[in-house]
């Protein structure tokens, strides 16, 4: 009915019709009108079923039988498509069916054998732009002088400095020795042959950030600067530009690749300016940087300084010094990409905006009304709408002391009480907003407080938050962290070391229900403050004790008696307590904290103490877990810390992987004692235990699953995709439907292989 259409019959009556129509209360208008919705949805559906005729405008389900018309075959290796019905479900029936697949199918028939094909392969099927090489190129052998082939790879130049930093990686000319193990080898993977072809995929995206300030190391000096708002050394990566010959090879400035010192000085008008890979502006007026005023150093001591008037940058490292006499007093603000897997923690990329029915919005930005949060929420404590949206419309960084407090006011007009309802802080689509809590107060805690003396509902979706953790009290309903990332450890040090402990998020609301979606998020304290019950009279009128509170707390006890353990749920996030064998969910001075956990496609690093676990699945977990009620609950296809305290575990790991090696070793002959059995399932247990890239946040390659992380993991989840946060994207399936797409269209007898660059 909230159609515009659906007063399209009614309007065709003649005016003094409706005239009369809306003397008798428009009861005609209500019949046409039900006869507009049919008439729509019959339109709707003969318009789907003509774009169902075409590859590039036909619904999900249509994709497999349009393929079947031109004889596309689906790679069973990489799993059968389920019915679709559930998001994930759907999500992975894209990629085991890529659209793009299908529509370019007869085109790759046609090229069949050419090298770019491959290139385009992987961007079509698995989404990650790649880079073929041929290797027998690469082969350093006596050439014919009669016939000298100048593009092949040749011997090395020590003064080629740049040739030099390219060994070994894909865009490698110095010629090799042959290496006569194959290509596709499944237990040792050779290149250097003749009948080698390697496929370098980049799995990491390259995210923008846009006109956001610089942060200025002053232990260094205050001519110093990163482009990381953290502080912390962060890569500078390519934004790619497409290739605009199919036949073209892609190079470096083609790629999502870290940006070279040497490949930076040789390309700084490609790469340096508004809209490209790196851009830098100082002052109050954000005057650029020019580009002739640009040096390119190794700044990892920051031992150079440049001359006056110049600016030096060192993109592998992702920092900026300026000569101490012209340094900019009023700031610096930056361009830039850096790489990262996937949409998660807030970002300059597209994400569904939620906001309930009648929401007023406070816009927040340089060029809006309101140029501070504090202002938006000062007037919206002024306004006191129901429901409210403050929306930050730009990637700047923000200083300020975030204080929320739902309260209600007694209207003697209405003679009741007029409540806030509901109220979001969220980034605008496509920014990536930062909100930076200093030492304000020296006496009291200077995180970004809520406190809910309401039934109100609060949402944090796609902020960056640094410096202080969040704190959560009083009576507030629901708190959801959409997008979002509360920086693990508040503040990093240039290596990406957290330089504290202190937890990310506080929470002493007792009956709060907290969801945690698509985060970063650091510890997690549980700790509601609930007033002790007392049981009799010789009690009531002392104050409780400190032990008998904090026994109130951890239990859950209240004046009215037991309080139900606050729901945290938690989906496709990340939570990081630095170290697994630091607390990363529970209570201080409590064996477990009072909470209901459910957990989903996530990975946790530390260690889990909560009263119940309802459900997790598909979740690394890198701590010990202890959970008190172990009746409840289930853990299927998990990753469990062995001496964990769980639930009943359904297919986790190393559950099965030790079950396993015992059962084999009890069929052997002469029988194993228990000694060299336990030994075994010692040794497995750790073969499968989760290996990452990096563990620290702010690295490109976070929490990403490194390529020798036992198979049981990166194909553990219930439908075979790898377990953890980034389950979703789902890279066995992409790994296994292109390498049987690229056996299917190489060159004769040659060999392909498929080779991880990030």
């Amino acid at each position: 009915m909230n159609d515009p259409r659906i007063d399209r019959l009614y309007e065709l009556l003649p005016a003094v019709y409706r005239m009369q129509e809306a003397e008798q209360g428009e009861p005609l208008r209500a019949l046409l009108q039900v006869i507009s919705e049919q008439v729509n949805l019959l339109e709707d559906d003969m318009q789907q079923l003509y774009e169902n005729w075409f590859i590039e405008t036909c619904e999900d389900w249509v994709v497999p039988y349009l393929g079947d018309l031109i004889g596309y075959e689906p790679v069973h290796e990489a799993g059968e498509p389920s019915p679709g019905i559930s998001p994930q479900g759907q999500l992975r029936n894209k990629i085991l069916i890529p659209r793009a697949e299908v529509a370019n199918t007869i085109r790759y028939r046609r090229r069949k054998g050419s090298l770019a094909l491959l290139e385009q392969l992987s961007q079509d099927i698995a989404g990650w732009p790649a880079r073929a090489v041929e290797f027998y190129q690469l082969l350093g052998w006596t050439q014919a002088l009669r016939h000298i082939h100048l593009d092949r790879g040749r011997t090395v130049d020590i003064r080629n400095g740049s040739a030099l930093a390219l060994i070994n990686s894909p865009f490698d000319s110095v010629a090799h020795t042959v290496d006569v193990r194959r290509i596709n080898s499944s237990h040792s993977q050779g290149l250097h042959n003749i009948p080698s072809i390697g496929l370098f995929v980049w799995r990491l995206k390259a995210y923008s950030v846009t006109n956001t300030s610089a942060y200025c190391l002053e232990a260094e000096g205050s001519h110093c600067f990163t482009f990381s708002v953290l502080g912390n050394d962060s890569p500078l990566y390519m934004l790619p530009e497409p290739e605009s010959d199919p036949t073209h090879i892609a190079d470096e400035s083609n790629l999502p690749v870290p940006i070279r010192r040497r490949f930076f000085a040789e390309n700084k008008r490609q790469l340096y300016g508004s809209g490209k890979s790196l851009y830098i502006l100082k002052g109050a007026k954000k005057t650029a940087v020019l580009i002739d005023n640009i040096q390119v150093a190794d700044l990892s001591d920051w031992q150079y300084s440049p001359k006056r008037g110049k600016v030096a940058i060192d993109p592998e490292l992702g920092r900026i010094v300026f000569n101490p006499g012209t340094c900019p007093k009023s700031g610096v603000w930056v361009e830039y990409h850096y790489g990262f897997s996937a949409d998660l923690g807030g970002g300059e990329y597209t994400r569904s905006l939620i906001q309930p029915v009648g929401y007023t919005i406070y816009q927040v930005g340089k060029n809006c009304d309101c140029k501070t949060i504090q202002s938006a929420l000062k007037q919206w404590r002024e306004e006191k709408p129901e429901h409210a949206v403050i929306e930050i419309v730009d990637s700047g960084v923000y200083v300020e002391q975030i204080n929320i407090d739902f309260n209600s006011e007694f209207d003697a007009d209405e003679t009741s009480l007029k409540q806030l309802k509901s109220l979001q802080l969220r980034a605008g689509n496509n920014q990536r907003p930062v909100i930076r809590l200093l030492d304000w107060c020296t006496s009291g805690s200077d995180s970004l407080t809520v406190n809910g003396d309401c039934v109100a509902c609060f949402t944090l979706d796609g902020i960056l938050l640094t410096g202080r953790g969040m704190q959560v009290s009083g009576a507030l309903t629901e708190l959801t962290i959409r997008h979002s990332t509360l920086v693990p450890g508040w503040t990093l040090d240039n290596n990406c070391e957290p330089e504290r402990t202190e937890p990310s998020l506080e929470i002493f609301s007792p009956r709060v229900c907290i969801k945690i979606e698509q985060s970063i998020i650091g510890k997690v304290q549980v700790l509601p403050a609930v007033v002790p019950f007392v049981e009799d009279n010789h009690h009531a009128g002392e104050e409780a004790s400190a032990d008998r509170s904090m026994l109130a707390q951890c239990q859950g006890i209240g004046a009215e008696g037991r309080v139900d353990p606050i729901r945290l749920c938690i989906s496709d996030s990340i939570l990081d307590a630095t170290d697994p064998e630091s607390e990363v969910i529970g209570a201080p001075g409590c064996l477990v904290a009072h909470v209901c956990l459910t957990i989903m496609r996530s990975t946790v690093i530390g260690q889990v103490q909560v009263h119940a676990i309802e459900m997790a699945e598909n979740t690394l977990f890198d701590g010990r877990i202890t959970v008190a009620r172990r009746q409840k609950g289930c853990m299927r296809f998990c990753y469990v810390t062995p001496d964990s305290r769980t639930p009943r575990r359904y297919r986790c790991q190393p559950d099965l992987v030790t079950k396993a090696i015992a059962v084999e070793l009890k069929q052997k002959q002469p029988l194993p004692n228990d000694a060299a059995i336990e030994a075994a399932k010692q040794q497995e247990s750790l073969r499968v235990h989760p290996r990452f890239n990096s563990a620290r946040y702010g690295s490109p390659t976070y929490c990403q699953l490194a390529d020798c992380c036992a198979e049981e993991i990166k194909r553990g989840a219930d439908d075979e995709s790898e377990m953890g946060v980034f389950h979703n994207l789902y890279q066995p399936q992409r790994m296994a439907n292109l390498q049987v797409r690229l056996n299917e269209y190489i060159p004769s007898s040659m060999d392909v292989g498929i080779i991880l660059s990030n």
